[in-house]
């Protein structure tokens, strides 16, 4: 008898699982997402400096599973038996996954949910920063660190300035990866401004240009032609406020168990940045999320019990490039976490933002730019 698994988000986490279940013959894989396409949104920063890389980043849902099916809508309330969706259909579930990820400051994630729309804004930000000659970035994290690198590259003649309140870049890495990273940025020309905020906003809209002047906190004026906004992450979690599953935290997070199911359940599940799972929220952490679900449900539909469990990294890592070229990095090694050098940042991510690794994903060519 066949049995139906409904994965929630078609994000890095749930894209991942719905295609490792799709082969299997005893079930029924539904994945609902808003979207059109996969967006590899690690894109859409180079995106946005080179409009015609943006291409790149989608991977049409079209004939992505081989026997499940995709619904393009949004979950509005989810319960133990299954979803109801924005447009009122019902969708019963055997196994539910929760992967609806995040949202992050436009132009880290697009807010559009199709691929024409999403390239269309990105085109419009690119013309507005064309133009502008003095770049203010809100945030010294990975993505406002990234878009400085982004546009350097392209453009290395810009004045770019990262200003955060933070007194340190990246606190939870390695003092050599943040030695690397001072260094690079000043060889890109990126000024920092850190242990500090401003008085006030920019009288102008994020990503629209137009000449202002704004004060730090210390008392500094920088002028610029445009602003970016580099923080502020949400949970995409508001589908379950009715309560009707499982309470959130505050957050808007899921409690989940080292099997990562849903506390209470059995047969639901959430992954990536749904999840109280404590480490950075990384697609590929999701990714490996994934693979945890799949062999746990596989392993119910054999009729045991769920065994694989999820444990988080005990040192985070990350990739950050800094343009195609730049970057650092660190990632696990044997003896605890080793800081890796550009040229490594560079072939792991920076060089194609993982388009190579979806391409071969989702058994298709990437769109031509």
């Amino acid at each position: 008898m066949s049995r139906k698994v409904v994965v929630v988000g078609g994000g890095y986490g749930g894209s991942a699982l719905a295609k490792a279940l799709d082969a299997e013959a005893d079930l029924e894989v539904v994945l609902v997402d808003p979207r059109d396409a996969f967006f590899n949104t690690a894109g859409s920063l180079r995106s946005v400096t080179r409009p015609e890389w943006g291409s790149n980043m989608f991977f049409p849902y079209s004939g992505f599973l081989t026997r499940g099916t995709v619904i393009r809508d949004h979950a509005v309330s989810v319960d133990p038996g299954g979803v109801t969706l924005a447009s009122g259909q019902r969708v019963e579930a055997d196994y539910l996954v929760l992967a609806t990820g995040s949202s992050y400051t436009y132009p880290a994630k697009p807010v559009a949910d199709s691929t024409e729309q999403v390239l269309d804004d990105l085109r419009g930000t690119h013309k507005e920063l064309a133009g502008a000659e003095r770049v203010l970035i809100l945030g010294a994290g990975p993505v406002g660190l990234e878009l400085a690198g982004e546009i350097k590259e392209v453009w290395a003649h810009k004045h770019v300035t990262v200003v955060d309140p933070a007194e340190q870049l990246l606190p939870a890495f390695e003092p050599e990866l943040r030695q690397d990273l001072h260094r690079q940025l000043g060889e890109l020309g990126i000024h920092l401004r850190l242990g500090t905020d401003l008085t006030a906003p920019p009288a102008t809209e994020p990503g629209r240009a137009g000449t202002f002047t704004v004060t730090t906190a210390g008392g500094e004026e920088i002028a610029a032609d445009i602003w970016f906004r580099a923080y502020g992450v949400r949970v995409n979690s508001d589908y379950l406020a009715d309560g009707r599953l499982t309470t959130r935290t505050p957050q808007g997070q899921v409690r989940v168990t080292e099997t990562l199911n849903v506390h209470g359940y059995d047969h639901v599940y959430a992954i990536g940045d749904i999840t109280d799972v404590p480490e950075a929220k990384m697609a590929g952490y999701a990714m490996q999320h994934a693979e945890v679900v799949a062999g746990n449900i596989l392993a119910q539909l054999r009729g045991e019990r769920p065994t694989a469990t999820y444990q988080p990294l005990p040192h985070p890592m990350i990739l950050l490039p800094l343009g195609p070229r730049g970057g650092v990095g660190q990632l696990p090694g044997p003896d605890g976490p080793a800081v890796v050098p550009a040229e490594t940042v560079s072939a792991y991510k920076g060089a194609d933002l993982f388009t190579g690794r979806f391409t071969e994903q989702f058994g298709a060519a990437a769109p031509e730019a």
